[in-house]
């Protein structure tokens, strides 16, 4: 099962290094990873995605609590919560494509951010899964790179 899982720690030096080094000790793998500094420029705050049975999961926010350097960890499935990724998308936009990768975008409600004479450079923000139909649906067009960011997650608001 995929666990989202949120990291507050120490911003100092070698600390992402370590927290992956407990990953791959283990045997285990990061899917995405994204960390910066909160509003607090002492503390970061890491994101990442991981895969695994419940055993697997509670060994890896454990030996998480053990880091020095860590001041919080939240299992975000635990909770209600939500996430989002970004891509970059360069994507061929020759005369006869240039509307139909418009509309594409539009439908996604994602934007272009770059404007070439044989390609656009789209933004598309959401949900991987929303990421995903995205390539799905440009890769017959002509998809000629992608970059990806690390999902990130925050915890929904209490409604009371």
């Amino acid at each position: 099962m995929r666990h989202t899982i949120s990291v507050l720690l120490q911003n100092k030096p070698g600390v992402l290094s370590r927290v992956t080094g407990l990953f791959s000790g283990r045997g285990f793998n990061i899917e995405s990873l994204s960390v910066a500094q909160t509003l607090d420029p002492e503390v970061s705050c890491l994101t990442l995605v991981t895969s695994g049975d419940d055993m697997i999961i509670e060994q890896i926010t454990k030996q998480l609590h053990k880091l020095i350097d860590a001041i919080k960890v939240t299992d975000m499935s635990e909770h209600d919560y939500v996430e989002r990724e970004m891509a970059l998308i360069r994507v061929k936009a020759e005369a006869h494509t240039r509307a139909e990768v418009l509309r594409v975008i539009d439908i996604f409600r994602g934007k272009v951010i770059d404007v070439g004479p044989k390609s656009y450079v789209v933004e598309v923000t959401g949900k991987d899964s929303k990421i995903q139909a995205v390539i799905d649906i440009l890769r017959p067009i002509g998809i000629q790179e992608i970059v990806r960011c690390g999902t990130i997650a925050m915890t929904r608001a209490k409604k009371s």
